[in-house]
């Protein structure tokens, strides 16, 4: 027999958390003291058909702070699980094993290298940095997030669709938070 409704939200909830995370971890990290540092953009700089790859919002001490956020979530939900039996057996993956802790860096690894994509195709086709480009900008981390935890884990189809839905919602919600929080610029 299937999993129910809401026992298929928890798992979304669960099991993307470490991604969900690591895509507001750069922007935390650029909200720090220490912002001034490391600030190198990914692209390190470079064009491509006279467009900047990524452009200066995608810095390394951006992805860093994702793999970091990613890997912390992840040993937090070892250790939930290894204390509360019910997030143990939530889903297929075995949350008590340390490989969650790999697999939250993994998952915030994808989210981020999603949204480093999705930048370079939204330079390539002239959208300015900072612009909205609905509905890429909503579902980037998400899919790369999904693609990366493929190394990893096989989900039923049902859980793909729950996580893409799920986050697809909860991604203005958390975007309209971090701008309330003066952390980021208007988020829509």
């Amino acid at each position: 027999m299937g999993k129910g409704l809401v026992e298929t939200l928890l798992f979304a909830l669960w099991f993307f958390w470490p991604a969900g995370s690591a895509n507001s971890a750069p922007i935390l990290a650029n909200n720090t003291p220490l912002k001034k540092y490391w600030n190198t953009p990914l692209d390190l700089g470079k064009s491509f058909r006279g467009h900047r790859i990524t452009g200066d919002h995608k810095t390394w001490r951006g992805l860093s702070a994702g793999i970091v956020n990613g890997a912390i979530i992840g040993l937090v939900q070892l250790l939930i699980a290894r204390n509360f039996e019910y997030f143990a057996e939530l889903g297929s993956i075995d949350y008590t094993d340390a490989s969650v802790i790999l697999l939250g860096a993994v998952l915030g690894i994808g989210a981020l290298l999603g949204d480093a994509v999705k930048s370079f195709f939204k330079r390539q086709v002239g959208v300015p940095s900072g612009s909205s480009w609905f509905p890429f900008d909503q579902i980037d981390y998400i899919v790369g997030g999904l693609l990366f935890s493929l190394l990893f884990v096989r989900l039923e189809l049902a859980e793909y669709i729950t996580v893409f839905v799920l986050f697809l919602i909860l991604h203005p919600a958390v975007s309209f938070l971090g701008w309330a929080l003066k952390m980021r610029p208007w988020p829509f």
